[in-house]
């Protein structure tokens, strides 16, 4: 039996040789389905690896309390206070919640960040404690965070993000220089920078799911109390001829949760706390559920890509199906021959599905190569032409399932052409010219 297969084997192998560029064009269909479904799955999972790890990067034990500021009004005074957000009342109730490792206040000042007289309109200036760096899982580039004595004392002192870094301190080493946070007419703060964080990659809108509205490189992160002794909790803005001032004491609470399994549980509890859904002016999120959503829309998007590349697939089959079917009628003569020296049906049959699975195996492990090249040259591609943020991950599974599909393909679309030339009258295929 052994030597029977290996035989045939031989015979298609052969056959395939002699027509080396039909073959090629023949496996094209499996080459391009194979490799348009790796290509497919390593975007959907190059975005979902991407979007989980900016999820996991804001903490999936932590829960966010955040400030909506109302839309733009449109009367017509020059001057009005705009009172709206979180206020010490709710980050008392929030800290009452048993379960809690951390509550994080944040406020983001709307100050201007200005050094040796020129001004960063793009870098944020945040209030808020100590514990904000674990919370957020950010990490240090050089330097040292401020601490609680530093809370403690109000000292004037703060911890920059790396793009702030780099936009303020082009040329210097950041550490020991010093900005200034406000304008001379609305008061001023020194401030020295004792921190430079590592860049986080969290941009405004890059989660697509709302938790991100700043761009956290930007910040410059200084003591919560040292912005209520200066600046209080009203803040004065000159707009267009008008002078607005609002009224907004936190503009986020990050709270992290001691057991992942309470997440969802507290931000219901949270929800409750702060008068959602009547109150408008605040929202509550977790990262975990959008980490939860995010998975499941990745999952959606790989089948999708997946089913769609996988019709690929099946034309390749076809293509099959097509030539081999064109070639049991070029060898019927041969059929012949081989019936009347004693081959059986399933010799026939055999000898011509071993052809269309060489070739379908074969077209499949091309397309896996390509595809891979394809994946994983495709962000380095977009790169030189300037795309950035486009990442690609390569998935086993998408590698192993395409070519063991290519094989059945071509083993499916290659049954009808075996059996009809296995079917064939030995007699009337002799006389075939």
């Amino acid at each position: 039996m052994l030597f029977f297969l290996i035989e045939n084997f031989r015979l298609g192998l052969k056959n395939l040789y002699l027509h080396r560029l039909r073959t090629l064009l023949t496996a094209l269909g499996i080459i391009i389905g194979v490799a348009a479904v790796i290509v497919m799955v390593a975007i959907g999972e190059g975005t979902k690896r991407e979007a989980i790890k900016q999820m996991q990067a804001l903490g999936v034990r932590n829960v966010l309390i955040r400030s909506n500021r109302p839309p733009e009004g449109t009367e017509g005074t020059r001057t009005r206070l705009l009172e709206y957000g979180l206020v010490e009342r709710d980050l008392t109730r929030v800290k009452q919640v048993p379960g809690i490792d951390r509550i994080v206040p944040l406020k983001d000042t709307k100050k201007l960040v200005s050094h040796n007289g020129k001004i960063f309109p793009a870098v944020s200036a945040i209030a808020t404690t100590s514990d904000l760096f674990p919370v957020i899982n950010l990490r240090l580039s050089s330097g040292t965070f401020f601490s609680r004595m530093h809370e403690d004392e109000a000292a004037a002192v703060c911890v920059i993000g790396s793009e702030a870094a780099r936009q303020i301190f082009p040329t210097q080493d950041p550490i020991g220089q010093t900005i200034q946070i406000g304008s001379s007419n609305l008061g001023v703060v020194i401030l020295t920078v004792v921190g430079v964080l590592e860049p986080t990659g969290l941009r405004a809108g890059a989660d697509k799911a709302g938790i991100m509205v700043r761009d956290i490189d930007y910040d410059v992160y200084f003591p919560m109390s040292l912005a209520q002794r200066m600046f209080g909790k009203v803040s004065v803005r000159f707009r267009a001829g008008s002078m607005e001032r609002e009224s907004l004491e936190y503009s986020e609470i990050w709270a992290q949760v001691q057991d992942v399994s309470d997440v969802e549980r507290t931000a219901g509890v949270f929800s409750n706390l702060v008068g959602l859904p009547q109150r408008q002016d605040v929202q509550v999120k977790a990262p975990l559920e959008l980490l939860r959503a995010a998975e499941q829309q990745a999952r959606m998007f790989n089948y999708i890509m997946g089913s769609i590349a996988g019709f690929s697939l099946i034309v390749g089959g076809i293509g099959i199906m097509n030539i081999m079917l064109a070639t049991v009628t070029e060898r019927t003569r041969e059929i012949g021959i081989r019936r009347a020296l004693g081959a059986k049906q399933k010799h026939i049959t055999l000898q011509f599905l071993i052809e269309t699975t060489v070739i379908s195996l074969t077209g499949g492990l091309i397309g896996v190569g390509c595809g891979t090249l394809l994946a994983w040259g495709l962000p380095l591609t977009l790169q030189s032409f300037g795309v950035n943020g486009f990442p690609t991950a390569i998935a086993p599974w998408s590698v192993v399932g395409s070519f063991l599909v290519s094989g059945l393909i071509g083993i499916f679309f290659g049954l009808y052409p075996a059996i009809t030339a296995a079917r064939m009258n030995p007699i009337e295929a002799l006389r075939h010219e």
